[in-house]
């Protein structure tokens, strides 16, 4: 039976890849991004894009809408999507703090607070955090606000994990190492990461489909790095 998903942040990299690996596994995909361009150039039929900007809270509206009007019921949801800022911390202003908290952690909840009527008993929602956003690992200098604010989804997970327990709705975390994905060149020019978007986006989706089976309210720490 044909099964639902929701990712976000999925005009490139790990997003990109693991919209294809799960329609490739017969799963329809709803996909959020503020560009949509990329995977609708690939006209797949079982990829829904929603062209949204998750900073911006009223534009979640149009994904609610639809599921609503279509009584789609969800079996996972990825949040995948991150925003990154490299500053040292001195130079570091409250509105970039707002903006790396708005995608990595407001966005989290609102969108979870959305799509938890629609989540079917042993659904599974996965959060993307970092290993720089968990305890005891090696942090990057000029990553105070990306790393903090993954270390807060790490929480927020471990919450609901225990909140929506009866409902048979299982929160885990994947605590990613370095990948050689676009945002990672973006920051930090140059560096090398040893693993690709399309084998990290693998690992997710045989997780996201199997881990709740074993993990609730667990953070796995998904890193041959340290960071």
């Amino acid at each position: 039976m044909n099964k639902t998903v929701i990712i976000t942040g999925t005009s490139r990299g790990i997003g990109f890849e693991l919209a294809q690996i799960f329609v490739q596994n017969d799963y329809t995909v709803l996909a959020i991004s503020r560009n949509t361009k990329t995977l609708e150039v690939l006209r797949h039929p079982n990829i829904k894009t929603f062209g949204i900007d998750l900073a911006k809270e009223q534009e979640l509206e149009q994904l609610t809408h639809y599921l609503q009007t279509h009584k789609i019921k969800i079996s996972a949801l990825i949040h995948n999507a991150g925003k990154l800022i490299n500053k040292p911390f001195a130079e570091l202003s409250t509105q970039d703090f707002k903006e790396v908290y708005q995608v990595n952690v407001f966005s989290v909840a609102l969108l979870t607070q959305k799509v938890i009527p629609f989540l079917i008993p042993n659904s599974h929602v996965v959060t993307i955090s970092s290993i720089g956003g968990v305890n005891g690992s090696l942090k990057f200098p000029g990553l105070a606000a990306y790393s903090s604010s993954k270390g807060a989804v790490i929480t927020l997970s471990e919450l609901l994990a225990e909140e929506y327990k009866e409902q048979q709705i299982a929160f885990n975390v994947l605590a990613l190492g370095a990948v050689q994905t676009e945002m990672l060149e973006e920051a930090f020019p140059g560096y090398k990461a040893p693993i690709t978007p399309n084998k990290m986006a693998a690992y997710i989706y045989d997780f996201t489909c199997t881990g709740h089976q074993f993990y609730n309210g667990k953070v796995l720490e998904v890193s041959t790095t340290n960071p």
